[in-house]
């Protein structure tokens, strides 16, 4: 049996140590030289798989990726100055997606802040208002020989007790509350040394879970209300995919006051549920707004997509509005009136085992009638239209094989996503928490390698140039796969009011430009398609999902002068 080797310095043996015994076991690494100690650590600890990726902002992303699929933490460690600062995009994600990461900044010295050194900038509480604990360590002197002076052996009994607590505190709050956390940790050189003996025996603090009680008169009160009620509406974001949860969402189906609106990265189907909210929506009248708004509102998961909703939803308050999450509850529609600290299927077994009625009457089946005229609308559209983005994305979700894991980019490739229907074998994913188009690619990359089954990256030509560093990776499945709508800009800029043709506009909105991935795929190894026009769309996507020894991605060009009407008429034809 091989000699394990250690970093010689003891706060980095104590970090891996205990990270090792909360069974953090995945480690983005960035190179780097003051992260030294940490990379020879975890490099060499038996239970740690380490990936090396250049870019910072990749990096976290990635993680990101890793830590959305597995729903435990993954580790990103960085060296001194601005390679800290690129995570930044990631863990805001991170913080309002409720993704567990772990960061950990190498760092100098105190003492060596502010006066010159190169790789240097104040990186204590950097991530200050989008993170859940930073814990700034002491840093330590490690003597060439070991000391007996009292005072250095009681200043290092002192720092290790305050590095362990600290490290202990981060770690279990990235875990309890799903969430970032930063861990700072300044290193004296030299930072390579290594040795043979585990220098430090930290203690694992015990995770403190909070237990959520609803009071019985809460209880009683929220029971009376739902008897009551008529008009019911439960509202699904962002969720991970939950058996136990679709099972109570098949309970709701039978119910005719309870309507069901999913969103595509809900990840709960049942033919009773409408999943094309702006569709069924957008056309309403103020009368049957009216008719559609609720008594009750429930809503748990994650960011919600869909403007339309939040407007209507704000405009047409519910009297009571349950948001059932363990963490947070954002009061998007201003009328919440209670937040229920749980898991939405353990609330929803003890809940309604209880003294739940259902009842009768017209709402689920009038609004789901609706929903069918909207849908055959639709169809009738889609056989008119011209090759455009709308004609892409109908064949698209029309062809994308079964059992796939669908990862999402922002802006216009999410908003079309809504607009079809989404195959109950699918997972859907997209960086909602801050919605923005960085990282969209490097975070599906991350979640390929622990999905299970086959990934596809949807995303648009302006995310995924953004973040064309995310194929700088040698961990990418030769099954992963990416869809890539190419309408030279952004296009959804086009559809917005008060638009008008301009250079300005061209340059600062919708940001014209005539790249393509061709070349991109060629220097990452991707075999590359591309498609322009309906026909190619199709034999495209028969190529793509032909099995190979390598990731494949296929591009479709589309005219950026076209979309906005196409997807304008679309609103105006479903009435």
């Amino acid at each position: 049996m091989a000699t394990r080797i250690y970093s010689a310095i003891p706060l980095s043996q104590t970090i891996v140590a205990l990270c090792a015994a909360k069974e953090i076991s995945n480690i983005v690494i960035s190179p780097g030289s003051r992260n030294a100690p940490l990379i020879i650590e975890f490099s060499n600890h038996p239970d740690m798989n380490c990936y090396s990726i250049v870019d910072e902002r990749c990096a976290a992303f990635f993680a990101l990726g890793m830590a959305q699929q597995l729903q435990k933490p993954t580790a990103l460690v960085c060296t001194s100055g601005s390679a800290l600062l690129n995570y930044y995009p990631a863990i805001a994600e991170a913080f309002y997606s409720d993704i567990p990461l772990i960061v950990l900044s190498a760092d100098r010295p105190i003492e060596r802040i502010d006066i010159g050194d190169g790789q240097t900038i104040r990186q204590k509480n950097a991530f200050e208002k989008h993170i859940l604990y930073s814990a700034n360590l002491y840093s330590e002197i490690v003597p060439q020989e070991p000391s007996t002076d009292i005072k250095i052996l009681q200043k290092q009994k002192e720092s290790q007790k305050h590095n362990e607590r600290e490290i202990n505190l981060a770690i279990n709050k990235a875990i309890t509350h799903q969430g970032p956390v930063h861990i700072n940790i300044p290193f004296y050189e030299p930072l390579y040394n290594t040795t043979t003996k585990a220098l430090v025996t930290p203690k694992s603090l015990p995770l403190k879970k909070e237990t959520f009680i609803l009071s019985e008169e809460v209880k009683n009160d929220m029971l009376a209300r739902w008897n009551k009620a008529t008009r019911k509406i439960i509202l699904i974001g962002v969720n991970h995919p939950d058996p136990l949860l679709n099972m109570w969402m098949d309970y709701f189906a039978k119910d005719s006051s309870v309507l069901v609106l999913t969103e595509t990265t809900s990840n709960v189907h049942h033919q009773t549920h409408i999943q094309c909210i702006d569709r069924l929506i957008t056309p309403l009248t103020t009368q049957e707004f009216k008719e559609l708004q609720p008594e009750i509102l429930i809503t748990f998961g994650g960011m919600v997509v869909s403007k339309r909703i939040k407007a209507f939803l704000r405009k047409y308050q519910p009297e009571t509005h349950w948001h059932i999450d363990p963490i947070k509850a954002f009061d998007t529609y201003f009328c919440l009136t209670e937040h229920i600290k749980e898991i939405p299927s353990v609330f929803f077994s003890y809940f309604f085992n209880t003294n739940v009625r259902s009842t009768s009457g017209s709402y689920k089946q009038h609004w789901l009638a609706i929903d069918r005229k909207r849908a055959y609308k639709q169809k009738e559209y889609e056989a008119t239209i011209p090759f455009s983005d709308f004609k892409a994305y109908q064949l698209i979700f029309e062809r994308i094989p079964h059992d796939m894991q669908i990862q999402l980019s922002n802006s216009s490739t999410i908003r079309y996503a809504q607009l079809f229907p989404t195959d109950p074998s699918h997972t859907v994913f997209c960086n909602r928490g801050t919605s923005g188009i960085d990282g969209s690619t490097s975070t599906a990359i991350g979640a390929a390698l622990y999905a299970n089954r086959e990934v596809t990256l949807i995303t648009g030509d302006l995310s995924f140039f953004y973040d064309s560093n995310a194929l700088w990776n040698a961990y990418i499945p030769a099954t992963f796969r990416i869809i890539l709508i190419n309408n030279s800009g952004g296009g959804i800029f086009r559809i917005l009011p008060g638009k008008e043709e301009s250079e300005s506009f061209k340059t600062f909105f919708e940001t014209v430009h005539h790249l393509t991935a061709e070349h991109l795929c060629k220097m990452f190894n991707f075999t590359y398609h591309q498609a322009k026009n309906e026909e190619e769309v199709i034999k495209g996507l028969q190529s793509l999902y032909s099995s190979a020894k390598r990731p494949k991605l296929l591009e479709i060009i589309t005219s950026r002068t076209v979309n906005d009407k196409v997807l304008l008429d679309y609103f105006k034809n479903l009435c």
